[in-house]
């Protein structure tokens, strides 16, 4: 955590971005209500070929592992594509990641990736195989992005104007344990981090780091295992902070908080509850892979320098 990854560049007026579906299906009517979202934005999105393909046998995947992973790569790869944006989350990158080619990939340089859910799979990926920040933001066939205009202007202003919104964090954000630590942004859904642990390239832990925690759909005893697993593994040894965001049909927020402050609360570092990132209905995007200070007591994170160069 010692060297934070590089900075790829803002988006600026009529840049080409590309949206690919690296995990399960997408829904076409949906897909054109963002497309036409980031048309309004002066961005000319173009659509991979496989994003609205449907596995052959595995209904819950957009198409082969082949073809999104080609996908992917080939987007990263165009040098007329400045930032890769993410249509749905679900389930699939884990299933991808090892076919992307990572050579072409680190030779193209740079660039956006934009995506939240499972698409965590993909931020520890080029974090650790790249070394490139990436951003925790909606999908843009998520019911989230089309539907509410914080997050719209959360992940635009981000994109476009990217210090502009240095200090993050919603008016519900408030400390489980407090004080303020230092560190590198990381993280995403805690169910895929700990689905990561053994795998290829994986990251040894979150030391030194700012872990930054969502889920959905895991009642609080899943959860219990998944930190539980995570300490168990050392993955949480030497973290330096962490801020917690939605946890939506995870139960009710009062058991699901018993459990955050049971397996967190013992590791003597400031924590953040309710700071709205992730599957929230209003979640604002959260960079990953960038140096912050995480104020418990303020309930906020603030970015050391812009998300993006």
């Amino acid at each position: 955590m010692t060297t934070p990854p590089v900075r790829p560049p803002r988006l600026r007026p009529g840049d080409r971005v590309a949206v690919v579906a690296p995990s399960g299906p997408v829904p076409e009517e949906r897909l054109r209500a963002g497309l036409a979202i980031l048309r309004d934005w002066d961005l000319d999105p173009v659509v991979a070929p496989h994003v609205l393909d449907t596995h052959p046998t595995l209904g819950h995947l957009a198409g082969t592992d082949e073809d999104r992973a080609r996908d992917l790569t080939e987007a990263w790869c165009d040098p007329d594509v400045s930032a890769v944006l993410c249509a749905r989350g679900g389930y699939g990158a884990q299933r991808m990641v090892d076919l992307l080619d990572w050579a072409a990939i680190r030779a193209a340089g740079p660039k956006v990736l934009v995506g939240y859910s499972d698409v965590t799979a993909l931020h520890e990926a080029f974090a650790v195989r790249l070394g490139v920040a990436t951003l925790h933001g909606p999908m843009i066939a998520a019911g989230a992005f089309l539907d509410d205009s914080r997050t719209q202007e959360s992940l635009r202003a981000t994109l476009f104007e990217p210090e502009s919104v240095r200090t993050l964090g919603l008016d519900t954000a408030r400390a489980l344990v407090p004080g303020r630590a230092h560190g590198v942004t990381l993280g995403g859904c805690v169910s895929l981090l700990a689905a990561d642990l053994g795998t290829p390239h994986a990251r040894p832990s979150a030391r030194g780091g700012l872990l930054l925690l969502e889920d959905v759909g895991e009642e609080p005893y899943r959860l219990d295992r998944i930190l539980t697993q995570l300490l168990r593994s050392g993955w949480l040894d030497g973290v330096a902070g962490i801020g917690l965001g939605s946890w939506e049909e995870c139960g009710p927020y009062e058991e699901v908080r018993a459990v955050l402050a049971d397996r967190l609360g013992g590791l003597g570092v400031p924590v953040v509850e309710e700071m709205g990132f992730g599957h929230h209905a209003s979640a604002p995007t959260v960079p990953f892979g960038i140096p912050a200070v995480l104020d418990a007591e303020a309930g906020t994170l603030t970015l050391d320098v812009p998300a993006l160069s």
